[in-house]
């Protein structure tokens, strides 16, 4: 089964908006959703365990993304409600 549901990502944890009780001890899947007209925020890799050989092949193979996601017309997901 595949659920989505909104978190906020604070002090190394993930923070779920509603809880989700059947879900106790199951592996998740997180997408970090940057908001358009956010300031820019600075990530420390190597405190998240990334080093610059991994983090090199992450953005390489993300950069097929990075065209869609930046499109203007993808700005209307950042003004949805939150669910």
């Amino acid at each position: 089964m595949v659920k989505s549901v909104e978190g906020i990502y604070r002090n190394g944890k993930v923070e779920l908006v509603e809880p989700l009780a059947e879900a106790e001890g199951s592996r998740v899947i997180v997408t970090w959703v940057h908001h358009v007209g956010s300031p820019p925020e600075t990530v420390d890799l190597r405190e998240r365990g990334i080093g610059e050989g991994r983090a090199a092949d992450l953005r390489h193979r993300l950069a097929a993304f990075a065209e869609d996601w930046d499109r203007p017309e993808m700005a209307v997901y950042a003004d949805l409600p939150p669910r």
